[in-house]
């Protein structure tokens, strides 16, 4: 993480925010003119900036300027005393990130500071995002329409409504659109209208003076001025509240709005973008959206089509999937052989893409061999496709699984509706057809050992043993590792095939296990 600069031509200031910053562990560098930061300003960049307004040799305020024309992501927070409010007021209208009262609280200053920090922090990694991802991936026709309409709209700064199910990339197309406009340099704000209550949405959006009701300490920015320049995104508007909506349609229609509890009408330069998974027609029949505000919104329409009616694109949408979840996870990627891929190119996808993906990190994850055949699939999803030439699978025989059942206790939602499953009991049935006693012996050899592990672990977590997971994990893996290199005499490569696992992986584990 970069530095946090200070800039204020008072020696103490500087000191106290040095402290108290050293305090926190966070690095800081002190300058006592504008002039001095724009010089630094040519080979470096910090996290976050501290500024006074008034300092011999330049302005604050300049500054700030200077900044957001170079970096308009940058927080800036403006230090002012009480005298110079107004002048904090015109901070804001530069795109300051908050104003820092003096004499302040260096507590407070501190958490300010943090709030600023995290901002940073987040837009870092949404322009890494961007840069790293490639374009929507798509090359069924329904998806070539959509990159046509981009292109069509890359000059244009008209308001344009997405429409689509749950999962189908409606935020992504919201981002290429932005990214592909003459407002690419401005800042791209998202917000989901749906999953802020009623009562925080105004604020949210239009931003609040100090003082505006219980709580505002002090004015805050909304969505509207932090995308000055920019692209709003906003989510589900359908699900917006039937009172806000009055409020939008007078920003699209005269680019007027106040904050909460303000009383100057502020100017929005703002490009804005919608998207629902609802009908919108049928809403406005129902009483539930403002039909005018519908037209204001409904300029251009893009439609994004749902999984299952571009099944072509599954197949490179899993590629692309797997590859990016084993860079997050720093293994080796998986790939699916073609009868997997052909059979997942038949299921349904409720969930669209982000359905898949979900998949995709689950069996980098959970899938016991490099190669995903269609048996490593989650047990909700045998069955429900229908691909030609995909093996049959038969689950008669291996042992019954509960999919509500999640480890860990998360939400069925956490993981995409794909459930890990939890054993009903501690015996099974063999897999393939045998003797009833050698069904008897396999069952019962499982159970012992099964028993015995369970029975390890409670004893570990009644005597106070914290990381249970990760020792009996490692002894496990040591276990088989050490099984498998007995079977093989040794051989790592045969060892790594049979145990289903990449021979980079082997050698990392048996450095991790200490083997010799």
């Amino acid at each position: 993480m970069k530095p946090i600069w200070i800039v204020d031509d008072d020696q103490s200031i500087r000191w106290v925010l040095e402290k108290a910053l050293a305090r926190e562990s966070l690095l800081s560098r002190s300058f006592t003119n504008v002039r001095d930061v724009l010089a630094a300003l040519e080979d470096d960049v910090p996290q976050v900036l501290i500024s006074d307004i008034r300092m011999p040799g330049g302005s604050g305020l300049d500054l700030l300027q200077a900044i957001k024309a170079k970096h308009p992501g940058l927080p800036v927070i403006i230090m002012t005393a009480y005298s110079d409010l107004d002048s904090a007021v015109a901070a804001f209208q530069g795109g300051a990130f908050e104003y820092l009262a003096k004499p302040f609280d260096v507590d407070k200053a501190v958490e300010l500071i943090r709030r600023a920090l995290e901002e940073s922090l987040r837009e870092e990694e949404m322009d890494d995002r961007l840069v790293d991802a490639p374009e929507i991936l798509g090359q069924a026709p329904a998806m070539q329409d959509v990159f046509r309409a981009i292109g069509r709209l890359s000059q244009s700064n008209v308001t344009v409504m997405i429409t689509g199910e749950s999962g189908t990339g409606k935020e992504l197309v919201a981002r290429a659109l932005h990214k592909h406009s003459p407002r690419a340099n401005g800042p791209f704000i998202a917000l989901n209208t749906a999953a802020i209550p009623k009562d925080l949405l105004e604020s949210e959006l239009f931003g609040h003076e100090r003082g505006a009701f219980t709580g505002a300490q002090t004015m805050r920015r909304g969505r509207f001025e932090q995308a000055e320049g920019g692209t709003l995104f906003l989510d589900e508007i359908g699900d917006m509240p039937f009172d806000l909506q009055t409020r939008l349609l007078r920003v699209l229609s005269d680019g007027n709005f106040y904050r909460v509890g303000g009383h100057n009408p502020l100017r929005a330069n703002v490009r804005v973008i919608a998207a629902t998974h609802q009908n919108l027609e049928v809403r406005v029949k129902e009483g539930l959206f403002r039909e005018d505000l519908f037209h204001r919104l409904n300029v251009i329409r893009l439609r994004l089509p749902p999984l299952r009616e571009r099944p072509e694109d599954i197949t490179l949408l899993a590629r692309h999937f797997l590859q990016k979840s084993a860079k997050e996870l720093g293994v080796e990627p998986k790939r699916m052989s073609d009868e997997a891929l052909t059979y997942v190119s038949t299921l349904p996808f409720p969930g669209n893409v982000r359905q898949l993906e979900n998949l995709c990190n689950w069996l980098t994850v959970m899938a016991p061999a490099q190669t995903i055949e269609v048996k490593d699939l989650p047990r909700e999803m045998i069955g429900t496709g229908s691909a030609e030439g995909a093996p049959a699978v038969h689950r008669a025989a291996e042992p019954r699984l509960p999919s509500a059942e999640i480890a860990g206790g998360h939400d069925l939602s956490d993981y995409g509706g794909l459930a890990m499953p939890v054993a009903e009991s501690e015996t099974m049935t063999a897999v393939r057809p045998v003797t009833a006693s050698a069904a008897s012996a396999l069952a019962s050899s499982t159970a012992g050992w099964e028993n015995l592990l369970a029975g390890e672990a409670r004893a570990m977590l009644e005597s106070g043993q914290t990381e249970v997971m990760d020792v009996l994990t490692r002894r496990f893996e040591k276990a088989v590792l050490e099984a498998a290199l007995g079977v093989t005499r040794g051989r790592r490569v045969e060892a790594a095939t049979r145990l289903g696992i990449g021979r980079n992986t082997i050698t990392r584990k048996l450095q991790e296990l200490g083997f010799d």
